[in-house]
């Protein structure tokens, strides 16, 4: 999990869409031809804007994301990675990670996006509970996800992701426990567990108190997490990140770059990056998007310029997520007010020192929430 001064991911979104989920707070857009062939052109054209900063890199990752990424189809997702390619070669080991939703999965549309070189299916389950999918606005049922999994491998694709939420109106911790008794029977390398927040200006929010009695409370909440945790373990997964749990060392190299402070760029409508110390973040409407990028603009609407401070806490409190924890001499220097809340959370045995590593303790990955916001 190491990283080299020359690494850099790509994260290109993809906003389509056939229905938006009423929890879902991302930038979506109905999917429709022309929109596609209008965000293909644009995101061809952004590449090439991007060509100083791709080019020399070693390109970890590109992860295709959304809205519905497979919707785009195997065409245009392999001309995205000829063009990039054309900037910079993407190695072998380069991880190419495209999501996809188990109603739209068939082995055909997979096989073709193996050729087309993507390496990772992650798949939005969400749960194995067709009571709970119809809650959260999902329009597959569990049979339809197991069998989306099941042809994703018979594809070829050995490296396969799914999600799972919790803390979802309705689930209880016996409902949650016949999810979990799902995963060691299907062919899966990765998997990434979420709690449901309910996000400003989605439909969960404008009913929030009637789905907040619906919800499993704090306590259930954890011991939710706990047995996931326990279950996964004991299926042969494990647990490299709070959230995360992978087989075979297949852990999202995308993912660890957040964690890590890997600079990458956001390609499409609503995209983050982070590169030279400034955050940024492309304007969230396909048609402005569209329109900047061909008049050979950047889309990008929002810049922040991080601080070394700013960035030191924040890689800490990130870097934090990772079980293998923190190597302090990577650090430097600490602020005294970073010291303070340092040994604070060791007193209340949220953080624990081993030699010069700083980790989450057991109880502490319970309360990571709580962590973060004392140490940022």
């Amino acid at each position: 999990m190491q990283m080299s001064g020359s690494d850099l991911s790509l994260y290109v979104h993809i906003p389509f869409c056939t229905y938006k989920c009423p929890y879902c707070h991302f930038y979506v857009v109905l999917d429709k031809e022309p929109l596609k062939d209008l965000l293909l052109s644009a995101l061809l054209k952004e590449i090439v804007l991007w060509k100083e900063a791709i080019y020399g890199k070693k390109l970890v990752s590109v992860y295709f994301g959304g809205g519905t990424p497979s919707l785009f189809g195997a065409k245009r997702i392999q001309k995205l990675l000829d063009a990039i390619c054309q900037v910079n070669p993407i190695g072998a080991d380069c991880e190419i990670t495209l999501e996809a939703n188990p109603e739209n999965v068939t082995v055909e549309a997979m096989r073709d996006f193996l050729h087309a070189g993507v390496n990772r299916i992650s798949i939005g389950v969400q749960s194995f509970q067709d009571s709970e999918l119809k809650i959260l606005g999902r329009k597959h049922q569990s049979s339809v996800a197991e069998r989306a999994i099941f042809a994703t491998y018979e594809a070829g694709f050995q490296n396969i992701s799914i999600d799972l939420m919790y803390e979802t109106p309705t689930q209880t911790l016996s409902s949650w426990n016949k999810s979990l008794e799902k995963i060691p029977t299907l062919p899966l390398t990765h998997l990434s567990l979420y709690n449901l927040t309910i996000e400003p200006y989605t439909p969960f929010a404008k009913k929030e108190s009637e789905l907040r009695k619906l919800m499993p409370d704090e306590e259930t909440g954890g011991q939710m997490y706990g047995k996931a945790i326990a279950d996964l373990q004991s299926c042969g997964f494990e647990q490299y990140e709070i959230s995360a749990f992978c087989k075979n060392s297949l852990f999202s190299r995308h993912n660890i770059g957040y964690w890590i402070g890997r600079p990458f760029l956001g390609l499409g409508p609503s995209a983050f990056s982070f590169y030279e110390t400034k955050r940024f973040r492309n304007v969230a409407n396909l048609t402005r998007y569209a329109k900047l990028v061909e008049d050979g603009k950047f889309a990008i609407d929002f810049t922040e310029e991080i601080s070394p401070g700013k960035r030191k806490r924040e890689l800490l409190a990130l870097h934090l997520r990772l079980m293998q924890g923190v190597d302090l001499n990577d650090f430097g220097t600490l602020e005294d007010e970073t010291v303070t809340s340092i040994q604070k959370l060791e007193e209340l045995e949220l953080l624990c020192h081993k030699k010069e590593r700083l980790y989450l303790s057991k109880k502490g990955i319970f309360f990571y929430d709580h962590v973060a916001s004392e140490l940022l």
